[in-house]
């Protein structure tokens, strides 16, 4: 098998762990971490933007954010993001991948400080600029997940491809982490500095002018861990598996890896001219032959991504709503605004601490060993058994007395997300396609995980509310209340179960093998999902 394969790509599915795979797990989780960060901070400083700016006279309850408001600044990100995962996913396959990972970094710092400088003379202005910003804040942190999945499964050897591609993924987990902890710090130290009374003593001014700067802050900190990275990206050399069978240049290949593994390695234009010329590998995206090799794999990859992203992404965002339903988050109106930021962040940063940022590194350390088909068909089972732990007895877990163990079935489901789906519904689409297809079909995979997100921010907001229309949230229409809505939730994990058996196990195996590059038969492409 490898003696069919190009030195050069051998040598790197061979190649012991060094330290250039540390650097570049470093260089691509950097833009994980931003990611991570930009994306999950806007949940901590929601309430506070309804309170400073949505304010009502005389009213018993802080300001809120109107719910198309609320819809618009929780999730104009995502649509940025899907839109950055489609185009930076096929330019990567166009263009490569190096040049056009430095784009998306830029937009990110650019855009990370835009938002906080977001300006207008009213709250609808206000909010608009910041929308406009985040969208493309979105569209550069969407770049970043074809991309950073797509060189690390390149620059890896075989047999810890898995554990590499999952430790740029798991800086999301220090992303989510560093913005609760810096949430935190920010509004301690301005609730030192500008003490105000509790929104029941005096409305007015339990939200003081300096309140504004809170939320700006902590947007705007995204921008410095994306632009520490920036230099070591430019200096990145291009993939080996880009050069040679994408842009066809044996000596560019052989030359940048050289360098990189320290090994004198012989350029072979033969082979490589060989490969050009093969008109069986000719085939393009979505042709009938692409169909046939790789359409069920897409649709696996895209499927689960989507059923995961639902799951996940309406607990994340809509935490603090379901902390304050237990009573973790005192009632907004026995607090002042910037306490509140305080107490959301705390309630979040421990959630991360105890099951987020562990869940991650569990995929770490066992993806290689017991594979990535095992880890997320058990990760979507725990999902379930929880989901509907949490739903049927949803009663016994609103008493006083049972609000730990809430919490802790809770963490749990957190952290099999991590240790299941949400991490290898990352990983497999970087290792089982067609190099010159394998940026954009990451890309069109992670879209659709972020479709999944729209649906589960958006359709949670509204289905959690409760079935009373006297007691749902000011201006949401009755919903089927929290407990269907953990149900629904159940269901869904319950069919990425389903649809992961359309995913092929790639444990161990080099990427070309995968996707039968370098095979001279059809055989090796249309491989068995060996399960």
């Amino acid at each position: 098998m490898a003696g069919d394969q190009l030195h050069v790509l051998n040598a790197l599915d061979v190649a012991k762990t060094q330290w250039y795979h540390f650097t570049a797990i470093i260089i691509a989780g950097m833009g994980f971490f931003t990611d991570a960060y930009d994306l999950f901070c806007i949940s901590l400083v929601t309430k506070l933007l309804g309170r400073i700016y949505y304010h009502v006279d005389g009213a018993e309850k802080p300001g809120n954010l109107p719910p198309n408001v609320s819809a618009a600044v929780n999730g104009v990100a995502f649509v940025g993001t899907l839109t950055g995962q489609l185009f930076f996913g096929w330019l990567g396959d166009k263009l490569g991948r190096k040049k056009v990972y430095g784009m998306t970094l830029a937009v990110m710092v650019v855009c990370s400080v835009a938002s906080g400088l977001s300006f207008g003379s009213t709250p609808k202005g206000v909010m608009s600029s910041l929308c406009f910003f985040r969208f493309w804040l979105g569209f550069g942190i969407g770049g970043d997940y074809p991309l950073s999945a797509t060189i690390m499964s390149e620059y890896a050897n075989k047999k810890t491809r898995g554990a590499f591609i999952a430790a740029v993924f798991a800086m999301q987990g220090f992303g989510i982490l560093t913005g609760g902890i810096f949430a935190i710090i920010v509004s301690a130290v301005f609730d030192a500095e500008f003490p105000a009374p509790a929104y029941k003593v005096d409305a007015l001014a339990s939200t003081v002018p300096q309140a504004d700067y809170v939320w700006r802050i902590i947007l705007m900190v995204g921008a410095v861990p994306a632009g520490m990275t920036y230099y070591s990206r430019s200096k990145m050399p291009e993939t080996a598996r880009y050069t040679a069978l994408v842009a066809k240049d044996a000596e560019l290949a052989a030359s940048n890896m050289s360098k990189v593994l320290q090994v004198e390695i012989e350029a072979e234009h033969e082979r490589v001219e060989e490969i050009a010329r093969d008109r069986s590998k000719a085939f393009g995206l979505f042709s009938k032959e692409f169909m046939r090799r790789h359409g069920l794999h897409l649709l696996g990859t895209s499927s689960t991504w989507f059923l995961l992203d639902i799951a996940f992404y309406s607990q994340n965002l809509f935490q603090k709503d379901i902390f304050s339903a237990i009573g973790w988050i005192p009632p907004a109106q026995t607090m002042n605004a910037i306490r509140e930021v305080f107490m959301i962040a705390r309630a979040q940063t421990l959630i991360a601490l105890c099951s987020t940022v562990p869940g991650y590194w569990f995929t770490v350390a066992f993806i290689d060993i017991m594979g990535r088909f095992a880890i997320q068909m058990m990760g979507f089972f725990f999902m379930t058994v929880f989901m509907f732990a949490l739903a049927i007895p949803y009663e016994h877990w609103t008493h006083k007395e049972n609000r730990i163990g809430f919490v802790v079935m809770y963490s749990l489901t957190f952290f099999f997300a991590n240790f299941g789906p949400n991490a290898t519904t990352f990983v497999v689409p970087a290792e089982i396609f067609p190099a010159r297809f394998r940026s954009t079909c990451h890309g069109i995979s992670a879209a659709s995980g972020k479709l999944g997100a729209m649906v589960g921010a958006f359709g949670f907001l509204y289905l959690a509310q409760s079935p009373d229309k006297n007691k749902t949230e000011h201006g949401y229409p009755p919903g089927i209340g929290v407990k269907n809505s953990l149900i629904v939730l159940g269901v869904v994990n319950l069919l990425g179960m389903v649809l992961t058996l359309l995913v092929p196990e790639s444990k161990g195996r080099s990427l070309e093998e995968m996707c039968g590059e370098n095979e001279d038969n059809d055989e090796g492409s249309s491989f068995s999902n060996n399960h």
